[in-house]
């Protein structure tokens, strides 16, 4: 039997969950070992003991393998990437609610601009979703985030990012009532955030009426100096006058109830931001951000820079003591907050073929998304994607099966790359 066992099990992974709300061991959590290779398998499964701790056998045959370690608690995932070679991962993790004290709204940052025609309106929305519960919540139901669109808009992308996270495809799912939508994506302690593209039909003029689910911070409308904004008569919508390439509008300190709503009239395109997708950060996020995600290696001086628009050169208002929305100004400025498609979620939206490039090209080139810790932590992210939507029933047995394969061709060629760029950095010596 010694011999036998030997022979099964090549390895093992060992680590500690910790209830990051109690701050106690997590004992009896499930403990999943997935191997990233034929379709995203589950290879063991295990559950914390009383002190939080577990062990995963690896098969012998999978020692080469990547993995991600998956622990639930409270129905809510939470993944560590585990390449060759991991011998123990921690994981954190919080007791989970639907309803958490301390979830607020930061901000609802609008980028609007007509298409060439003026004959439909693109708007690239972002809402900043703070928690700072006390003791730490995660914030999880069947609905944990609601927003309202406009009427008649049509759904073009969507996007989350999580606390440390990269950003993944999360999909809104309509509730009973028109016009409003839900993202079933965990609020961890920390700043969400989430984007919605969408489109409108437009005739020259469209009146919107922003509703907000709970107390807003800073509600921001942007768009080309050539349209026109009218406030309605109880809006308490200010204009941003520093802006040179754009007209912005802010209302602060926005409760549930008040009126929002204002009028746009012109057509117009928003200028292109070179600069911004130039110096961008990890999955196209402004450098401040890439420098919250920490995923692979260190960052730079200029994404440890956690002022308004490190990153984008010199902000106008840099301490953001003059300008209210300072903080979420430069995600509509470079265009797109969050990526819509980043490494497996252009995989997870095109098919394989599509994503061969993926990485290195949402990476403006750097090839920041190609290495492996970073892509893992994308993985991991895709992955509680993916298996929300089968759960929701939107995904049949074969388009789920077909998609957790997709995610292991392109994770095993970033993977080759990440390989090859090391012993090319090994061989030529460090690149200044």
């Amino acid at each position: 039997m010694a011999t036998f066992s030997s022979l099964a099990f090549a390895d093992s992974i060992t680590g500690t969950v910790t209830n990051k709300t109690t701050n106690k061991p997590a004992a009896g959590d499930d403990v999943v070992l997935i191997r990233l290779q034929q379709g995203m398998q589950e290879a063991t499964r295990t559950k914390t003991d009383a002190k939080g701790r577990f062990t995963l056998d690896v098969p012998a045959n999978e020692s080469q393998a990547i993995h991600l370690v998956r622990v639930t608690h409270d129905k809510a995932n939470y993944f560590r990437p585990a390449p060759p070679g991991t011998q123990s991962v921690e994981v954190d993790v919080y007791n989970a609610a639907a309803k958490v004290k301390g979830v607020s709204s930061e901000a609802d940052v609008m980028r609007l601009q007509t298409d060439e025609s003026g004959k439909s309106l693109r708007v690239v929305e972002n809402f900043f979703v703070k928690n700072e519960s006390s003791p730490p919540l995660t914030q999880f139901s069947d609905r944990p985030f609601e927003f309202y669109l406009p009427e008649g808009a049509v759904v073009e992308g969507s996007a989350a990012l999580a606390p440390g996270g990269m950003p993944v495809q999360a999909s809104p799912v309509p509730l009973g009532e028109p016009n409003h939508y839900a993202f079933i994506f965990p609020i961890r302690p920390g700043e969400t955030r989430f984007q919605i593209t969408y489109k409108l039909p437009y005739s020259g003029n469209l009146k919107f009426s922003p509703r907000v689910m709970m107390p807003t911070d800073t509600i921001a409308v942007m768009m080309p100096k050539s349209m026109t904004f009218k406030p309605g008569p109880s809006a308490p919508y200010a204009p941003v006058t520093e802006e040179t390439t754009a007209q912005t509008y802010v209302a602060r300190n926005v409760a549930p109830s008040q009126a929002l709503d204002f009028t746009i009239s012109g057509t117009g395109q928003m200028p292109r931001d070179t600069g911004a997708a130039a110096t961008a950060g990890e999955g196209g996020e402004p450098a401040d951000a890439s420098a919250q995600t920490g995923a692979g290696g260190a960052t730079s001086p200029a994404a440890s820079d956690t002022r308004p628009g490190g990153g984008l050169g010199t902000p106008l208002d840099p301490e953001g003591t003059n300008d209210p929305w300072a903080k979420y100004k430069w995600w509509i400025l470079g265009g797109l907050g969050l990526v819509l498609a980043v490494g497996a979620g252009v995989m997870l939206k095109n098919g394989p073929a599509a994503a061969v490039g993926a990485p290195a090209e949402v990476a403006g080139g750097s090839g920041s998304l190609g290495t492996p810790d970073s892509l893992l932590a994308a993985m991991k992210e895709e992955l509680f994607s993916l298996e929300t939507d089968k759960l929701q029933g939107k995904l049949t047995e074969s388009e789920y099966v077909e998609q957790k394969a997709a995610l292991e061709v392109v994770l095993r060629r970033a993977l080759a790359r990440g390989e090859r760029s090391k012993e090319t950095s090994d061989v030529a010596g460090p690149v200044v």
